[in-house]
């Protein structure tokens, strides 16, 4: 199933592009830069997730580190 989908949204994908550059190919060429383009995209944002995740993991750690010493520092001046 996942190969079905990615020959068709491959497909629409090269579809787009060619007419949105203005390129004339013909039907096999256009779902295969559609497919082309779909696994180049993915693997490009699966990256970007990546390291969005890894960034977010670091600024979540950050602000817990944050917060721990604000109720530390609390707890110390009530007592």
């Amino acid at each position: 199933m996942p190969i079905l989908m990615l020959i068709i949204v491959g497909t629409a994908a090269g579809f787009l592009a060619t007419r949105v550059l203005k390129m004339n190919t013909s039907v096999m060429m256009t779902i295969a830069i559609g497919i082309a383009g779909a696994l180049i995209g993915g693997l490009i944002l699966r990256a970007v997730s990546v390291l969005a995740g890894a960034l977010g993991s670091f600024v979540g750690a950050v602000l817990g580190a944050l917060l721990l010493i604000w109720i530390w520092k609390k707890l110390k001046e009530n007592s």
